[in-house]
């Protein structure tokens, strides 16, 4: 397909010829060039100034994505082929490690594919896609995978639509379907997974240092309140630590019962850890009452989040989460505070944090922070993408 010029508005200069990959709508100065989801771009700035090829692909984030800043390249099978090769291979550390069977394969603009991101689950591959325009090379990549790895099956997400919103239709792709729960290991610890069942497959898998973390260096004899748990992964690895106990609570109601499948798969009882159906916000407020309290409370909450009692922004309500969440913590004890957000800056975070325990009144040290692992590669001109933020952080008083 002949590429199409697409012009960015000079004053934005500066960040793409220093490598920005996101097409943004309100730096393209030509935007009526775009018609046809997946063409391919030629970008350039008003002056001329070559800048990199690409393609059309609209998204929550922006228009589409440079994939390449060399002219001789061309937005066709052999580019993808090539990316995909060299994201596989800085992953290959990770097919040798038998402890971990679950992780990324290609995370978007930090392999060059922005729009994409590829999952491996013991054998099979998860494709997401965040655009139409993207999804238009999905029999490039699919094939390059079943001819190139050891794939068992495909399995696919398609997150974009006119709204926005994650599209649920058939997640089969290509090869042997799965069996369901499909068990993977992280760090020797079980997680069931299911590629076919909406938009999450029942692990994040970029929290797997942190849960490592959790387990070896924190657990031990600890009581642990996870909140937000979805289906309690961070119970699990503070329960193989050593955890005196653990306290899931999540507002879904599935979350209980994929709780308990997981800490079965550890030959952890279930019953002998709490498994709370509930909003967070309202128990805090039972556990202020009654004086309850944690020697651990991982804070890993959505960016969003509504009940019938309250809206969760984390951009701007994380601080006042905090705050609850400080009283119900031991002197002494840690607070796991983690935000996915990308909106949500390194700094601000940081200020959020202290602002909480000012109000407070708290004294707290930062014990360590993470960000993502080394398998979520990110963009050096491309700062969203480095989302995950996470501290470590011990109340003094």
């Amino acid at each position: 397909m002949e590429e199409t010029t697409l012009k960015i508005k000079q004053k934005y200069s500066r960040n793409y010829v220093a490598g920005y990959p996101l097409l943004m709508e309100e730096t393209i100065a030509n935007p009526e060039v775009l018609t046809t989801e997946g063409e391919p771009l030629e970008i350039v700035m008003e002056d001329g100034t070559f800048i990199g090829k690409g393609y059309y692909g609209a998204q929550n984030k922006g228009l589409g994505w440079i994939l390449t800043h060399k002219k001789t390249d061309q937005i066709n099978g052999q580019l993808f082929e090539k990316k995909l090769t060299v994201a596989l291979g800085r992953r290959s550390f990770l097919f040798e490690d038998e402890s971990t069977t679950a992780f990324r394969i290609v995370n978007g603009e930090g392999d060059g594919l922005g729009g994409l991101i590829i999952d491996y689950y013991d054998g099979y591959y998860l494709l997401q896609w965040y655009s139409a325009g993207i999804y238009t090379f999905k029999d490039i990549i699919v094939s390059w995978i079943m001819q190139n790895t050891d794939a068992k099956g495909i399995y696919e997400k398609k997150r974009f639509s006119s709204e926005g919103h994650y599209v649920a239709d058939e997640d089969f792709v290509t090869g042997e379907r799965a069996e369901f729960p499909l068990l993977v290991k992280e760090n020797d610890v079980i997680f069931a997974t299911y590629l076919n069942d909406g938009a999450m497959t029942g692990v994040f898998l970029d929290q797997r240092e942190v849960r490592k973390t959790l387990r070896d260096k924190y657990a031990e004899g600890k009581t642990v309140l996870n909140t937000f748990s979805y289906t309690g992964a961070f119970s699990i690895f503070a329960a193989l630590g050593g955890a005196a106990s653990t306290t899931s609570i999540d507002v879904a109601n599935r979350s209980r019962e994929k709780t308990e499948e997981q800490f079965k798969l550890n030959d952890i009882d279930p019953d002998k850890n709490k498994i709370i159906v509930d909003d967070v916000f309202s128990y805090y407020k039972r556990a202020a009452k009654l004086g309850e309290s944690y020697d651990i409370v991982i804070l890993d909450p959505p960016s969003f989040a509504r009940t019938k009692k309250r809206i969760f922004r984390a951009a701007k309500d994380y601080s006042a989460l905090l705050k609850e969440t400080i009283p119900i913590t031991n002197k002494g004890g840690t607070i796991i505070a983690s935000t996915n957000h990308a909106g949500l800056s390194q700094k601000k975070f940081r200020t959020f944090i202290e602002q909480a325990f000012e109000e407070t009144g708290d004294k707290y040290k930062i014990q360590e922070s993470f960000s993502l692992p080394k398998d979520f590669r990110t963009h050096p001109s491309f700062p969203d993408g480095d989302y995950l933020k996470v501290y470590f952080i011990q109340k003094l008083t």
